[in-house]
């Protein structure tokens, strides 16, 4: 399979540029030359398929020989709420998340969050969205969104109607998940929205909130589960029943 890069700018002709990271990768690890073949997505839903033609320092120009549009997405947009974690874990969980498909994921401050992701942070994780995307295949590119407050999250996704929490140590129906006859059932849905607290869960008030705004709990075992576990777990069960 040929090697694949993400051109940040809509590819419309039969020329393509890549510059910054993607073209430092082609150029100095991949030691692109006149002829060399390799596919490109620009995060349409398109792949690309391409040849180098003129390598410069930091650009590489490329020519489109084919489009083919080519569809691995889930068929319902899912968005992930979530309180990041500390450290390299954040970057594992956004790897994950494009990997199984995630349409969103929207990074929550709680009451309880250890995490504040800076803009600086954001970026670094924006690029690991583009890498984890050339490695699965995904044509589109997973929307990281800017942080959102609990309550902003609830007043935001008022109109979906599928909207699940995960809290430990709460008395919530795991059957939520997959279960048609619970009337959560994700292929009946067009999106949905599922969240993750942070380490001890969501606050009593938080909690409160969600379920007064129609939200409603599963649980995710009798285990405590580390945030991005919980998250990647709650993801691969909605996953399963569509």
């Amino acid at each position: 399979m040929a090697e694949r890069f993400f051109v940040d700018q809509p590819i419309a002709g039969d020329r393509a540029v890549l510059a910054g990271p993607e073209a430092h990768h082609l150029i100095h690890v991949m030691r692109a030359k006149p002829g060399m073949r390799v596919v490109l997505f620009d995060g349409s839903g398109v792949e690309f398929a391409a040849e180098v033609c003129d390598v410069r320092r930091s650009e590489v120009t490329l020519a489109v020989l084919d489009r083919t549009q080519v569809d691995r997405e889930l068929p319902l947009r899912l968005v992930l709420a979530v309180a990041l974690p500390k450290g390299d874990r954040q970057k594992w969980l956004i790897e994950k998340a494009v990997e199984l498909g995630v349409s969103q994921v929207v990074p929550l401050e709680t009451a309880r969050s250890v995490a504040q992701p800076v803009e600086q942070a954001l970026q670094r994780l924006r690029r690991t969205v583009i890498e984890a995307s050339k490695q699965c295949g995904r044509n589109r590119l997973m929307e990281l969104s800017l942080p959102r407050t609990w309550a902003q999250l609830i007043r935001g996704t008022a109109d979906i109607p599928l909207r699940l929490l995960a809290h430990p140590g709460g008395q919530g129906d795991s059957s939520l998940i997959r279960d048609p006859q619970a009337g959560g059932h994700p292929s009946s849905f067009p999106s949905m929205v599922v969240a993750i607290g942070p380490e001890g869960g969501f606050s009593p008030d938080e909690l409160r909130a969600a379920l007064e705004a129609g939200w409603q709990q599963v649980v995710l075992g009798t285990r405590i589960l580390r945030v991005e576990t919980a998250a990647i777990f709650l993801v691969a069960s909605v996953i399963q029943g569509l």
